[in-house]
């Protein structure tokens, strides 16, 4: 398979999206960590959905520039994902998905970022 720029477009890179505090002005921030260390490139916006489309922005422009230099571009880490079933009242679950479509993400993923920003960090 050739690795151009829809390859890298398409492959399921993580996205983290963090709030700014009142005192760095607000709003929202975007990130990839798969590329931490490689090439710098950020998504800025009032929404995290106007965040991460910056950061799509800004990931396909790094990635036609590292392209065109024949640079290194690191693919997705491999995290195997496994299914749990868990109960949970239908409250916390409306609350969940609520909240994953504010940032868009899914329910599953909207857990694996608390997750790790309860626990990891």
């Amino acid at each position: 398979m050739k690795k151009d720029l829809n390859y890298y477009l398409n492959l399921p890179y993580d996205i983290v999206v963090k709030k700014h505090s009142q005192s760095d002005g607000g709003g929202y921030g975007a990130f990839m960590p798969d590329f931490k260390g490689v090439a710098f490139f950020y998504g800025d916006g009032e929404s995290p959905e106007e965040a991460i489309r910056d950061l799509q922005n800004a990931f396909e422009a790094t990635l036609e520039s590292m392209l065109g230099r024949g640079e290194f571009i690191p693919e997705p880490t491999e995290d195997k994902s496994v299914r749990v079933n868990i109960t949970l009242p239908t409250r916390i679950v409306n609350i969940l998905d609520a909240k994953a479509k504010e940032m868009c993400l899914n329910r599953s993923a909207l857990i694996a970022e608390l997750t790790r920003k309860a626990f990891m960090q």
